[in-house]
């Protein structure tokens, strides 16, 4: 049975993870030997006072080391990122992280999604799943979705263009019921959106789950709230929920509440907002760059990494779930776009 994953406070919350993130640090230590020399050369301690003091690793370093904690031979599964420059992430799960990391994306999921697989909408072609031993950050997060549906209808085509006629008849045998819609956000709106607005198709019954950055959004002065009131406006779909997550933390997601606005941190995750130039912790309500914390990751040292998304944390626990809700502003200014939807130029990520 799925169990709700967003109930702890904050002070809960920074109990437990301080204690779990600790042995963590101390585990990655023993298991990966430039991750040690790391920690060396910061002087860094296995314990911490608080989470903010837990040492952190520049995501930007898996594009550039091989970071491990298993032995090679255990390796099931290399993910990899979805840069634009040549450089990706590469991020190796042997058995139990890749189970865990599964479980763990279903029961933040089922928080929306409910216990039962639903009929599924994917605004992606089949093909973007290649080789199952190594995914893109896109395919990986396709892949890592259909698992919660059933019956699924892939939108788009060899061509990459909408079937139109297959999705009218998915959504006359599925539309009357809750169905589940999947896809980065930028071919969400220009396969899903402008496609069922042109045709007059009702979406009133699905469930959006959509990420993968605005910034060809954002060129058509389309942000968060705009692509919620059109999507309900022009098609129905009300149920929206955007989600922040990245391959060096997979099965870690940050997921938008039901209110809209606010991404909030499952229970066995953070985030913390830092002051760009004094690299201390931010306080509410200012802006900084978003480290990511998770007790996921022990095939590989992603367990506190700092990213290159600016963001601010808007509020702690005062919204629907409990602890922080927070935001993701853009990319750090002249950092690598990393890809996925914002780099979908109609070939593969």
């Amino acid at each position: 049975m799925l169990t709700d994953v967003f109930t702890l406070t904050q002070p809960e919350k920074e109990k437990r993870l301080r204690d779990e993130l600790t042995a963590l640090v101390a585990h990655h230590r023993r298991a990966c030997p430039p991750y040690a020399r790391i920690l060396d050369a910061l002087g860094a301690r296995d314990d911490a006072a608080a989470l903010a003091d837990l040492p952190w690793l520049p995501v930007r370093l898996f594009k550039t080391r091989a970071l491990v904690s298993v032995p090679e031979d255990q390796v099931i599964r290399v993910l990899t990122s979805s840069g634009t420059t040549g450089e990706v992430s590469r991020i190796h799960l042997d058995r139990e992280a890749a189970a865990t990391q599964s479980r763990m994306l279903a029961r933040t999921l089922a928080t929306v999604l409910g216990p039962r697989r639903l009929p599924m909408l994917v605004v992606d072609r089949a093909g973007v799943v290649g080789d199952r031993r190594s995914y893109s950050a896109r395919g990986a997060g396709a892949l890592g979705m259909v698992n919660f549906g059933r019956d699924h209808l892939w939108l788009l085509d060899a061509d990459d263009r909408p079937d139109i006629d297959a999705l009218r008849t998915f959504l006359d045998r599925h539309g009357g019921e809750p169905f589940l819609i999947f896809g980065f956000t930028f071919m969400v709106w220009t396969y899903l959106y402008e496609v069922a607005r042109a045709h007059g198709l009702d979406l009133s019954q699905g469930i959006l789950v959509h990420s993968g950055g605005w910034k060809k959004l954002a060129d058509r002065a389309v942000d968060n709230a705009e692509f919620r009131r059109r999507l309900g406006a022009d098609t129905g779909l009300t149920r929206i929920h955007n989600f922040y997550g990245m391959v060096e933390q997979i099965g870690t997601v940050f997921l938008e509440g039901p209110e809209g606005g606010s991404l909030y941190c499952p229970d066995f995750a953070d985030v913390i907002i830092r002051d760009p130039v004094t690299w201390r912790e931010a306080p509410v309500g200012t802006p900084g760059l978003i480290e990511v914390l998770s007790t996921l990751p022990t095939s590989y040292p992603g367990h506190v990494l700092l990213t290159e998304d600016l963001g601010v944390v808007h509020g702690v626990d005062d919204g629907h779930w409990p602890g922080k809700r927070f935001s993701v502003l853009g990319r750090l200014p002249r950092a690598e776009a990393r890809g996925c939807s914002d780099t979908y130029q109609g070939g593969t990520a």
